[in-house]
C-alpha cells in the first residue's frame, strides 16, 4: 500500500513514533510475506482495527535499522524532507493486519507485505522499497514507524455505518490485507460481497470471517483490458438477494490500483444503484506511476479526491 492524499503527516494527538522490531516472517501464498514486529513501544500502540494504516520507514539498503533526522514531533516531517533524496528512508503506507497481545504479555503486529517476483517490474517500473526490505527482514532488525496512539483515528477509512445490511468489497493485492482486516472483524451474519484480485493462484488465501461472505477470486491477467475483466467479473455475479441487485442500505470499500478503483465506483453507482456517499474510495498505486510520483502528488495535495461526493471520473 502506497500512500494517498489522506497520509500527510499526522496529528500528535492520534499518532505518536514507534520503533518495530522483526521477531518473525511467515510466507502466506504466492506474493505474500506477513511480517510479526514486537518491542516496548507498542504497549502504546492503538490499532482501530478494520483498514487501519500506519507509516513505515524504511530503512537504505547498505543499513540494518531505520536512521531518521528526528522523531520531534514538531520537527520530524520537515527534517525528513530536508534529507538528500539517495540518503532519505523512504515512507510507506500499510495495513495493520493484526495487533494482539500474547498470553506472555507481549505485544505483537501483524504487517502484510506483497513480494515481487521482479522488484523492477513494480508499479511505475521501480522497486518497491517495503517489498525489497520485507524480503531480507530478518528478526532483530528494526524499523521505525507512525502509528495511532488512540483507536479512533482518522487512518481507519472502513465507516460503515449504523443500519449497514450489505458490506461490498472490492480489493487487488495490495489492498487486500486491509480487506482482510474488515472481513474478520464483520459481525456474524453480515452479509458481503467481494471481489479479490490476485495476481496467482496460491495468492488466493484462507480469510477468517463470521460475516455471511460471499467472495469472488479473480486471477489477474496484466495488458489491455485488465479493468473491464473487473468489472465483467462484478456484472456476472449473483446479488445476495433475490428481490433487489442489493440489499437497502450497502455500504462499499473498494481500494486497489487507482484506474480501476475508479472504475469500479462507476459500477457501483452507476450500474447497481449504490448512493455515492455509501462508497468508500481509495487508489493505493496507480498505473505507470512510481510510488515516489505518488508520494510527491500527495504532499503536494494534488493527489486525487477521495470525497464520496466527488464526481465520478
Amino acid at each position: 500500500m502506497t500512500a494517498t492524499a489522506s497520509d500527510a503527516p499526522a496529528a500528535a494527538a492520534h499518532f505518536r513514533f514507534f520503533e518495530l522490531e522483526v521477531l518473525r516472517t511467515r510466507r502466506l501464498g504466492h506474493s505474500f510475506l506477513r511480517v510479526t514486529f514486537g518491542g516496548d513501544s507498542l504497549a502504546d500502540f492503538r490499532s482501530g482495527g478494520w483498514d487501519q494504516s500506519l507509516s513505515l520507514f524504511l530503512p537504505l539498503p547498505h543499513q540494518q535499522d531505520t536512521v531518521l533526522p528526528s522523531t520531534d514531533e514538531d520537527t520530524w516531517f520537515a527534517a525528513w524532507r530536508g534529507v538528500p533524496d539517495d540518503e532519505r528512508p523512504a515512507m510507506r503506507s500499510y495495513t495493520v493486519r493484526e495487533q494482539r497481545r500474547t498470553p506472555e504479555g507481549v505485544d505483537e503486529v501483524d504487517i502484510d507485505f506483497v513480494l515481487h517476483e521482479d522488484p523492477a517490474a513494480a508499479a511505475g517500473g521501480a522497486g518497491s522499497p517495503a517489498a525489497n526490505w520485507a524480503g531480507r527482514a530478518v528478526p532483530g532488525r528494526r524499523i521505525m514507524a507512525i502509528g495511532p496512539a488512540v483507536a479512533e483515528n482518522k487512518s481507519v477509512r472502513f465507516q460503515a455505518p449504523e443500519g449497514t445490511d450489505l458490506v461490498v468489497l472490492y480489493a487487488d493485492e495490495t489492498a487486500l490485507p486491509a480487506a482482510a482486516a474488515i472481513l474478520q472483524r464483520l459481525p456474524e451474519g453480515m452479509p458481503v460481497q467481494a471481489w479479490f484480485e490476485v495476481p496467482h493462484e496460491d495468492d488466493r488465501l484462507e480469510l477468517s470471517t463470521r460475516a455471511q461472505a460471499h467472495i469472488t477470486w479473480t486471477v489477474r491477467k496484466d495488458g489491455p483490458g485488465r479493468t473491464e475483466r473487473v468489472l465483467d467479473a462484478l456484472r456476472a455475479a449473483e446479488a445476495p438477494s433475490a428481490q433487489t441487485p442489493y440489499a437497502r442500505t450497502p455500504y462499499a470499500w473498494i481500494a486497489g490500483e487507482a484506474g480501476t478503483v475508479r472504475a469500479v465506483r462507476r459500477h457501483l453507482v452507476q450500474e447497481r444503484g449504490i448512493d455515492r456517499r455509501a462508497v468508500r474510495f481509495t487508489g493505493y498505486w496507480r498505473l505507470g506511476a512510481s510510488e515516489e510520483q505518488l508520494l510527491a502528488e500527495a504532499y503536494a495535495g494534488q493527489a486525487p479526491s477521495e470525497d464520496p461526493d466527488s464526481a465520478l471520473s
